[in-house]
């Protein structure tokens, strides 16, 4: 792969990049699917070609439909780069990977970001502690391995990803001592009037509504206005804690899965010099990218999730305008052409997203927790830094989130400030009074995933002339 040209790169092999690069080489480019997983699917389809037919058939229709795209994708002449990382991406279009512990350089005339989202890290006090785990990661493990919580779970956040995830365990056999919602207060009064629009795409309020009606028949309780959550335990998790209507609840549980919404994973766009912007409505950063996937930078799109939250299916659609507007700079197509091929994917688009005004109003977060009001939480694992070593920086005078991490080394360890450049911006925005949309998120840097300085080394000196 070293130094190999391509006509198009797409990063990521979920819905967005399987069908943007099925697309793409139907088109007749020169086509390099790269993706970190050992098989295409992303997270959302992980090891559905591999799935039991009683575990797909226990995750729903929905997880079966990827199998279709993976099909598509395996016999449409996209040259495939499985357990590949990308650990550098530049404006200019070039791309380092790593793959069997050796680093290289890919070139591309146009690239296609289609790593999709990632669940949007929220501290909380325990949220440390084993036991303690991301639900969609759960999710994933129960995908590929079938594995679940031996001795049942706690599910807690807010998202829609709370009851499909209870709902799954309830029909595999798996114990859910409760479901805690923690969205922002009056909620349901601020999503009312976003309940006619997303009527027609009603699909989504009725599969909600089996979900919770399917659950509380099972006897599992699904609790609204639930807020200071707590994991607790010495080492290990044993209790988890909340407030309910002025009372303070345990639930004795050595496993608590926590979601609190998806955020588009940024960091690539974002080391590439994208424009982002702050999206009010979701809560978080995101690139501005026109309808095409187009980004500020010449030559790079962003596709599905890590674009605008909008679901598996649509996150498909946005990766196959992407694959059109790439065949139609690339000279394969023209505009007409492209304008006609991309009209059913908008028409379903609008339609499908008419849901997420009501959903991300009756799931919003409230401010108190995106902030992490407790001093003593960990904000950045990686360095192990907490909310009280942030707000004493800002205190200092230090009031930018990029300051903040020159001077605690906030987000500069291995994951490079994914799981804390949100929390980071909250409690920034808090503690200076200022909007989270005045200011710059932690800047993403190469490498962007670990690599060994050997594996530098070796790029070098394939590099070299002889």
């Amino acid at each position: 792969m070293v130094d190999r040209r391509y006509e198009l790169a797409v990063i990521g092999a979920g819905p967005a990049g399987l069908t943007a690069a099925t697309t793409a080489a139907g088109h007749g480019l020169d086509v390099v699917l790269l993706d970190e997983q050992a098989a295409p699917g992303g997270q959302i389809y992980r090891s559905i070609e591999d799935a039991p037919a009683r575990r797909a058939e226990l995750l729903g229709p929905d997880y079966r439909h990827g199998a279709g795209l993976v099909e598509a994708f395996r016999t449409g002449g996209a040259h495939y780069c499985p357990d590949t990382s990308v650990w550098s991406l530049g404006a200019d279009r070039e791309i380092g990977v790593l793959r069997d512990g050796r680093a290289s350089l890919i070139r591309a005339q146009r690239i296609i970001i289609a790593v999709g989202a990632m669940e949007r890290p929220v501290p909380f006090p325990g949220w440390t502690l084993p036991g303690v785990m991301n639900a969609g990661a759960a999710q994933v493990l129960f995908k590929s391995s079938g594995i679940a919580p031996a001795q049942g779970t706690v599910i807690a956040g807010t998202g829609p990803l709370l009851l499909l995830l209870a709902w799954q365990y309830l029909r595999a056999g798996v114990p859910v001592s409760a479901v805690l919602e923690m969205a922002a207060p009056g909620h349901f009064l601020r999503a009312v009037p976003r309940l006619p629009a997303a009527l027609l795409a009603g699909h989504y309020i009725t599969r909600g509504m089996k979900y919770l009606w399917q659950l509380r028949r099972a006897g599992i309780p699904v609790r609204y206005g639930v807020s200071g959550l707590r994991a607790l335990g010495d080492g290990t998790l044993d209790v988890v804690e909340y407030l309910r209507h002025g009372r303070r609840v345990r639930i004795a549980s050595d496993s608590l899965l926590v979601h609190f919404g998806l955020v588009p994973n940024m960091h690539l766009a974002e080391a590439a010099g994208c424009r982002h912007r702050w999206d009010e409505g979701q809560q978080c950063w995101r690139p501005v990218v026109d309808a095409w996937g187009n980004t500020s930078i010449e030559g790079i799109a962003v596709a599905g999730d890590n674009a605008a939250i909008g679901g598996a299916r649509t996150a498909a659609h946005a990766g196959h305008l992407a694959a059109l507007e790439a065949a139609h700079a690339l000279g394969r197509i023209d505009a007409r052409q492209r304008d006609t091929r991309g009209k059913d994917d908008r028409a379903w688009m609008r339609a499908d997203l008419r849901i997420r005004p009501f959903l991300e109003a009756l799931h919003r977060l409230p401010q108190s927790l995106l902030a992490t009001p407790d001093d003593d939480t960990v904000v950045c694992r990686c360095e192990e830094i907490t909310a009280g070593e942030i707000r004493r920086a800002v205190r200092e005078g230090h009031a930018d989130p990029n300051q903040v991490k020159f001077i605690t080394r906030c987000g500069m360890g291995p994951c490079q400030g994914q799981q804390c450049v949100h929390a980071v911006s909250h409690i920034v925005a808090a503690e200076t009074g200022q909007p989270v949309a005045g200011q710059i998120p932690l800047r993403a840097r190469p490498p962007l995933r670990p690599v060994t300085i050997e594996a530098l080394a070796q790029l070098e000196a394939e590099a070299a002339p002889t």
